[in-house]
């Protein structure tokens, strides 16, 4: 201790000999920090820093996001001029069906889960009178035991960096309770949403651009996204449109086989299920060859299962990728497989919350602690978000105050949801020159538009996809907002949009009818 203080005082002398030394040695001079004339110099005569486009890091550049692209900057542009300007454009409302964003959209939050929040945010009142009469007795005591958990009993205390203890214990459970195998609450890492462990897994498996990563085409544009940023290689696999966008292992050896041709060492497979932008489900057997393939070859199996809780197909169920591979007899030494969770989709839509988790098995001790050691580096993930991820595994049970409320939530806003999807999959089929696949799952339509001629050349003459040229004339005549296909990836020369079916159930028809009314304005207009 003596030592530590003694060294400490020695630096700080040190320190400020070099601040108000007279004589300035030639490194302390070459740091404007310890450079008594660094202040006079950067206020008169240096030049400005030559940050440009060209000058920063090239991956950020070539990173590309086109959810939140430049056809959502028109919207939020015509949004202002609306308020701004009423009647100055032929619809009063901007309907973002751009992003998986319900409660943007007035869907409501589960009450169970607003209210452990709230009690757990201010746990001043749990012992108030006043609280048994506004909260359910469940919640009331969710609550309690939750803050039992929690370093000082506070949310906003830091937690240990993989997520409070007690939190991985409740999720582990509901993964067991939900496959049937059970589930180490060791192997969940708690994170703000499912991106930032896509990102940690990106960051550790992704050396050089040699590196590859099979995605599936389309994907959701977080996995390009976090490829470019972390300098691997995007190795694209075709979903087939014809069979409902069916996964072929097929073609996953195709592109292995085609990548490694070009020296590209290829560590992992993304497989979205529910599919993100596709909407489809896999069968059982499609994920059993999923597994062999990746056992086979040796690959990472990234399971994206943010939508298990949509699933609109009669004929269609969620099985866990980890559920599948137990089911195989493939335990932890088989097989290296991550499923990612998140609380901002399923009938819950906790999007700002930023709650999810991702489940890390199959990987060496030593490899375990450089993903915790990831983990570290951002401290922990927020509170109210570990909380929110352990609240949807474990929600209310038969016999619980709040169960039989919480079930009418639930399924009103899958039903509905279910409702939605099929008016508008119903619509686009209706319309000239539009194919759009059954959405079995998740919550986007995936149309493919066949694009006229006339308008592919307008399309190229102002450098923009077709696809892109279709969405927006779409949204600046009705305000509309979806996004082109061509910022998910798709086969050569076909064109597509992706539209969300989150708004309102009641606004539904009002969109048919003005993408109806546009689409047969646009066929005509560029009609051969």
């Amino acid at each position: 201790m003596r030592r530590f203080v003694s060294e400490r005082i020695n630096r700080l002398l040190l320190s400020s000999c070099s601040i108000h030394s007279s004589k300035p040695t030639a490194s302390s001079s070459s740091h404007p920090f310890f450079s008594p004339s660094a202040a006079a110099m950067s206020s008169s005569s240096a030049p400005p820093a030559d940050v440009t486009v060209e000058s920063i890091n090239p991956k950020v550049v070539k990173c590309e996001y086109a959810v939140r692209g430049e056809i959502v900057s028109i919207a939020q542009r015509l949004q202002q001029e609306l308020q701004t300007k009423p009647g100055s454009h032929p619809f009063d409302e901007i309907l973002y069906c751009n992003i998986g964003n319900p409660q943007s959209l007035s869907q409501q939050p589960v009450t169970f889960f607003r209210e452990v929040l709230a009690l757990c945010d201010h746990p001043a009142i749990l012992d108030r009178d006043q609280t048994h009469a506004l909260f359910s007795s469940d919640s009331i005591a969710r609550a309690w035991e939750i803050l039992d958990q929690i370093p000082g009993r506070a949310t906003g205390a830091y937690s240990h960096s993989q997520g409070i203890k007690g939190l991985r214990d409740a999720i582990a459970a509901g993964i067991a309770a939900r496959d049937g195998y059970p589930s180490n609450p060791d192997d969940i890492f708690l994170t703000d949403g499912a991106s930032p462990a896509v990102h940690m897994m990106m960051q550790l498996l992704l050396r050089s651009e040699k590196d590859g990563i099979l995605c599936p085409m389309p994907q959701y544009p977080l996995y390009s996204a976090s490829i470019a940023l972390h300098g691997g290689s995007l190795v694209p696999y075709y979903l087939d449109e014809a069979t409902g966008w069916g996964l072929e292992t097929s073609e996953l050896k195709k592109q292995l086989e085609d990548a490694q041709t070009k020296g590209i060492s290829v560590r992992a497979l993304v497989v979205i299920n529910p599919g993100n932008p596709t909407g489809q489900v896999l069968a059982e057997e499609n994920q059993r060859a999923i597994v062999e393939f990746c056992k086979e070859e040796g690959l990472v199996l990234l399971a994206d299962e943010v939508y298990q809780e949509n699933i609109y197909a009669e004929d269609k169920n969620f099985h866990s990728f980890k559920k599948i591979a137990r089911s195989m007899e493939y335990g932890e030494k088989d097989l290296a497989l991550v499923s990612f969770q998140s609380v901002s989709k399923g009938y819950y839509g906790e999007c700002g919350k930023r709650g999810g988790y991702m489940e890390v098995t199959g990987f060496s001790p030593e490899v375990r602690e450089q993903i915790y050691k990831v983990a570290s580096v951002n401290l922990c993930s927020n509170i109210s978000g570990q909380i929110l991820a352990s609240l949807v595994m474990n929600p209310p049970k038969v016999g619980d105050e709040s169960y039989e409320s919480y079930m009418a939530e639930k399924d009103g806003i899958l039903q509905s949801l279910a409702r939605r999807a099929k008016a508008l999959e119903d619509a686009f089929n209706s319309l000239e020159g539009v194919t759009c696949n059954k959405a079995e799952g998740a919550m986007y339509l995936f149309p493919r538009l066949d694009i006229p001629q006339k308008a592919i050349e307008a399309a190229k003459a102002a450098n923009v996809a077709p696809d892109a040229f279709y969405a927006r004339r779409l949204l600046n005549a009705t305000g509309i907002v979806v996004v082109p296909g061509s910022g998910f990836g798709q086969v050569p020369a076909t064109w597509h949009i992706r539209c969300t079916i989150l708004p309102q159930e009641e606004k539904i028809p009002a969109i048919i009818s003005r993408f109806k009314a546009f689409h047969e304005a646009f066929m005509e207009e560029f009609r051969a």
